[in-house]
């Protein structure tokens, strides 16, 4: 039997507990949680054959989170048999869920205003509706992967002084988002209300939203973002539970004009999330998630106040989370001002991405009595277009 020693300070301690999907060689994949630097085999341990599936779905339609929390906690106190505990490092992390709908939001302020100044110079940054309602897109739930799979340079058309012409993307960019996990659905046609956020999302997950912006910036009028989107989106293989964030919960910057009465929450869920963006190894951002305008709950409510159904599986992302100085925004496209301001990354002077670079993103939040709570990492290298 093995009893696993927690360090002092493991962002991975009884406060957090994270989900995931592991296997080790020879087996097939499985949920398991992360304790310190252990991954526990929940299959092999809770007998509820929902943890022997290859994602969290099964679990998380099941809908009974706060109890099977409180069995992990009690096993993870405890003895665990020897063969249910692997180290992570000895572990295949995989995609934690199925992924059923993907949709993007645009919620930072800070973000939606710098953009609005590098795409419309001269204009108001922000467009009429944006402090009416969580802006967003409806994304390409097939191409969500997990941490560390290989992201393949994407091709399109592209608007450049010489005319419109077709290739790889030349200004392939990153976007530090967090991303909310649906564990429970709600009927077509009804709405869910903003306060019964709790009820329905089960976790977060840490993403990266990544973005050609050449694509991107001649495709997007009328219809908003596609292929510059579309091609991959980037997320850690830790799942936090919603249950684990209550110290992190704050309020929302003030929202001016009032939000609509479907939008106004009466109890706060911005969230106290630090983030931080490495370019090959070197932090070049450490975006703050407390600055965001809207709160996922609010995403939310929005994305089902026409009536549209949430499902088990359904992944909402934030946006990029950017703040109001340079060292803060999240994305490569802000941090360089378009282009026109490099930064030195490997010792050279770096806007866009090039094939080889790697970028990872981080996070902890506050936890009970000064604790920090980790999300693990979520990381992809660039290779060359095909």
């Amino acid at each position: 039997m093995t009893h696993i020693e927690i360090p002092d300070g493991s962002p991975f301690g009884m406060d957090n507990l994270p989900y995931g999907v592991f296997s080790t060689p020879g087996t097939d994949p499985r949920v398991g949680v992360r304790v310190a630097d252990h991954v526990v085999d929940l299959a092999a341990t809770l007998g509820d054959p929902c943890f022997s599936a290859p994602s969290l779905n099964a679990f998380m339609a099941e809908g009974d989170w706060a109890g099977t929390r409180e069995r992990v906690k009690a096993l993870v106190s405890g003895d665990i048999p020897d063969d249910a505990v692997h180290a992570v490092g000895a572990v295949a992390l995989h995609l934690p869920i199925e992924v059923a709908d993907y949709v993007d939001f645009y919620a930072s302020e800070h973000h939606a205003s710098n953009l609005g100044r590098l795409f419309r110079p001269g204009s108001e940054p922000l467009m009429p509706n944006w402090k009416h309602l969580p802006v967003g897109y409806h994304g390409r739930a097939g191409t969500v992967v997990v941490s560390g799979t290989d992201i393949v340079r994407p091709s399109g058309q592209r608007k450049t002084p010489d005319g419109i012409t077709f290739g790889p993307s030349q200004r392939l960019d990153i976007e530090a988002e967090v991303g909310f996990i649906v564990g429970k659905g709600s009927p077509l046609g009804d709405p869910v209300a903003v306060d019964d956020f709790a009820d329905h999302v089960f976790g977060v997950v840490l993403l990266n939203d990544w973005s050609a912006r050449d694509v991107q910036a001649w495709e997007y009028v009328p219809l908003g973002p596609f292929l510059g989107k579309s091609f991959a989106t980037s997320i850690s293989p830790w799942v936090v539970p919603v249950q684990a964030l209550e110290a992190a919960r704050v309020a929302t910057p003030p929202q001016d004009p009032e939000p609509l009465p479907y939008l106004r929450e009466k109890s706060p869920w911005g969230l106290d999330i630090d983030l931080a963006v490495t370019w090959n190894g070197q932090e070049v951002s450490r975006p703050p998630y407390r600055e965001m305008y809207w709160s996922p709950a609010q995403m939310m409510a929005h994305m089902t106040v026409n009536g549209a159904s949430l499902r088990t599986g359904d992944l909402f992302a934030s946006g990029t989370v950017s703040g109001p100085e340079k060292h803060q925004r999240g994305a490569f496209i802000e941090l360089t001002w378009g282009g026109k301001e490099p930064i030195e990354v490997d010792g050279r002077s770096s806007t866009f991405l090039e094939d080889g670079d790697e970028v990872t993103i981080t996070a902890t939040a506050p936890g009970p009595a000064g604790a920090r709570l980790g999300f693990g990492e979520v990381t992809g290298r660039i290779i060359s277009a095909r």
